[in-house]
């Protein structure tokens, strides 16, 4: 076999085009890892419009990945402090299928929990969601996009009207400006940010701001770099704005015509001068005032953010913050223009798209709205009032209902919680206290899987057919190019499967995921999201394809509610380039938010803020990344980043062992002396769970506190305090722990 496979990278929202050839072809030495085992040869595919041939190491390493440490069979045990053993499809199918009706007529639906991922495919999500919110009448399915994007998604329905972002990756090329704000866009979406980079170094009067306390690859780039304090991104955008104001740089025509609620947020602004700003964010007002002047005299100005600003305790009053910035100058719907947040995971766009969030139905429909359960009601063929009218537990609800027992059955599927999820040691009780949780993962061991009852072996990327929707909106088809190992099935055949014995025949009468994705799309017809024009016979036809495209002469289905407008132009690029919003009156809303800073600001007793990250050449919890030399070798270990002058007051010196100590838990790393971070401020990465690393865990530090918009947690700051660790308490203490599995 020499056939090339089109597909897509399984790592970040970029949403890479990759060419997979198998390892073996005519004229050629079998393609061979470093321990000499064959490999798919991986390359980026020049033909895909979003990365155009580029590819960073995580892609080019996939493949390795594929046959390590991989969980082949289903297996179960009675409790967790006994070992697994291996059953059958069968009895771990009858298993779970008995565990949920018992849940389901004693204790009640809502006591059923599903928490998935962006690593699934948008069939996977799908299927999720008919079973859990339609089948079952939980609304209980929440996803990592929760720690992740919820923020974003809040930000765009309370200003647009509807989720989506409006930008596309060409707009990388066309903007006068670029402003990056809560992002490290170099190490986090490499391939977007040599697009950038690119550019700006071709066009030197396009102005790139890095807004970020540390001073990242990102920043480096910069025309301009504000190193803020933690917690101040709506002070400094409240402070641009009020300058943009001061100076009239403002397009009073497009506020008049196209927005709403504009005296509000110029009230707010007003106490916003520069002196004050600058005074709160830790920068000069020089700096402040360039940045204003770098956005104010561009005509097209784009603004990228991720993590930095979504894991917030403010992160939808941050998101819609930076939105107002382009309500104010007419910043959208234009080429070069908009607001554009870089997602996280690789199909967390197909998730948001799918409803798989527990406050979402799919086609970008939410729950509290009656006519939205009608529709998803209709479509399902389900009785009026199926549909439970009460959003479900987020990810962070689920833990305080497995604490206070409320939670009877908890479903994770390819997430990692026990390293992802905040104050990881009350999350680690908490699932010690599961009555009953199933995992399904690709991969053996992970952390969680020391908490689970039920093992189900699940094919990941290269084994199973489906489509992944990228941070640009651009749906990617990647077909299966090999089987599954050992018994493994595809998560949307696991949940589909589950359905039947439950007694939902005809609702999972599905062949394949061809005809699992044709279903869903019927419900994005007249949305905003409208895909009724894509399918797996277009994708392998014409190839990538960007939402919105709806099915050419289509008309209406018959009971359908015509939007409040017209919809976006078909196969548009970019959203809103007719200047009219999902919202009943067809404007934009602007919001007016006042900053209130961390949720836990440092003091006295913890007089450092730790914030954490990704790094370039790993991946998350590292359940692939942990597995691959290469990636791992880029980054054996974990550090802290400390600045000279916090490291010369508390005598820590380079490479030598910190305890980080927060209200909730403690952890230990190598420090790393460097002016790249912001004094009073430290950084962690994030990656490294127990299997990885000792007492490393950057989530042992952080609290769940979360934005009351979007219900996502503040993962990106935490007061801590730093105490060097003496070669005595090194010997004694950093000990390495075996796991019990």
């Amino acid at each position: 076999m020499t056939e090339i496979t089109k597909t897509l990278c399984p790592y970040c929202g970029v949403g890479c085009g990759l060419e997979v050839s198998p390892p073996a072809q005519l004229g050629k030495a079998t393609h061979r890892d470093s321990q000499g085992n064959p490999i798919w040869r991986v390359r980026g595919d020049k033909a895909h419009p979003s990365s155009q041939g580029m590819i960073c190491v995580k892609g080019a390493t996939i493949a390795e990945s594929l046959d390590k440490n991989r969980l082949h069979y289903p297996m179960v045990r009675d409790s967790l402090d006994q070992e697994f053993r291996r059953v059958s499809w069968d009895e771990a199918f009858n298993i779970i299928v008995k565990r949920i009706q018992t849940v389901r007529f004693t204790t009640g639906p809502e006591a059923i929990c599903m928490y998935g991922s962006g690593q699934f495919q948008t069939e996977d999500y799908y299927i999720a969601q008919k079973l859990l919110k339609g089948c079952l009448r939980s609304n209980n399915f929440d996803a990592n996009s929760r720690l992740c994007m919820s923020s974003a998604v809040a930000g765009y329905i309370q200003s647009f009207g509807a989720d989506g972002p409006p930008c596309c990756y060409e707009d990388l090329e066309l903007t006068d400006c670029a402003f990056l704000i809560g992002t490290n866009t170099a190490e986090c979406h490499p391939i977007l940010f040599n697009r950038l980079e690119k550019y700006h170094k071709k066009n030197r009067k396009v102005k790139m701001i890095v807004v970020d306390p540390r001073r990242t690859q990102t920043a480096e780039a910069a025309d301009l770099h504000l190193a803020i304090r933690p917690g101040t991104d709506i002070d400094l955008l409240n402070g641009i704005a009020h300058l943009l104001m001061r100076w009239g740089y403002i397009d009073t025509l497009f506020m008049d015509d196209c927005t709403s609620n504009f005296p509000a947020y110029a009230e707010v602004i007003r106490h916003y001068p520069p002196e004050v700003v600058a005074r709160q964010c830790g920068i000069s007002i020089e700096d402040l005032e360039t940045a204003a002047k770098y956005w104010g005299q561009s005509k097209r100005v784009l603004s990228l953010w991720s993590m930095g600003v979504n894991q917030s305790s403010e992160g939808t009053a941050k998101v819609r913050t930076i939105i107002n910035l382009h309500l104010m100058t007419g910043q959208i719907g234009k080429p070069g223009a908009g607001p554009f947040s870089l997602t996280g995971q690789p199909n967390a766009m197909g998730g948001r798209e799918a409803g798989g969030l527990s406050h979402l139905l799919p086609g970008y429909r939410v729950v509290k709205n009656p006519q939205h359960r009608a529709e998803v009601e209709q479509i399902w063929g389900l009785k009026p009032g199926q549909i439970s009218p009460n959003p479900g537990l987020t990810a962070w609800d689920m833990i305080v209902g497995l604490e206070n027992g409320t939670v009877g059955l908890l479903w994770v599927a390819a997430t990692n919680p026990a390293v992802s999820m905040p104050d990881l040691e009350r999350t680690k009780r908490a699932l010690l206290r599961s009555p009953f949780t199933i995992y399904q993962d690709a991969y053996y061991p992970t952390e969680t899987a020391a908490y689970a009852h039920v093992l189900l072996p699940a094919a990941q990327w290269s084994e199973k057919t489906g489509v992944m929707t990228n941070s640009e909106r651009v749906v990617t088809l990647c077909p299966a190019f090999r089987q599954p190992p050992g018994e493994a099935k595809a998560d949307w055949e696991i949940f589909a499967e589950v359905g039947r014995r439950l007694g939902f025949v005809q609702e999972f009468a599905f062949a394949n995921s061809s005809e699992v994705y044709a279903e869903f799309v019927k419900l994005t017809r007249d949305r905003p999201c409208n895909m009724t024009g894509i399918s797996h016979e277009q994708l392998r036809a014409q190839g990538p394809t960007q939402w919105p495209h709806p099915e050419e002469g289509g008309g209406e289905d018959e009971g359908a509610v015509s939007p409040p407008h017209p919809p976006h132009p078909p196969h548009s690029k970019r959203l809103y380039t007719d200047l009219r919003f999902h919202t009943p009156d067809g404007r934009a809303r602007f919001a007016a938010y006042h900053s209130r800073g961390l949720a836990e600001p440092p003091d006295p007793n913890y007089p450092f803020v730790l914030t954490n990250g990704r790094l370039y050449g790993h991946w998350h919890t590292q359940t692939r990344t942990g597995r691959i030399e290469k990636t791992r070798s880029l980054h054996p270990e974990p550090f802290i980043e400390i600045h000279p002058r916090d490291a010369a007051g508390l005598g820590i010196a380079e490479n030598q062992l910190v305890e980080v100590r927060s209200r909730r838990g403690k952890a230990r790393f190598p420090a790393k002396v460097t002016r790249a971070i912001a004094p009073g401020t430290v950084f962690v990465p994030m990656h490294w769970g127990t299997l990885w690393a000792d007492n490393a865990e950057a989530n042992a530090l952080t609290h769940p506190e979360s934005c009351p918009g979007s219900g996502q947690p503040e993962l990106k700051a935490c007061a801590v305090q730093l105490v060097p660790v003496t070669v005595e308490l090194k010997v004694n203490d950093y000990q390495l722990q075996p796991l019990e599995w």
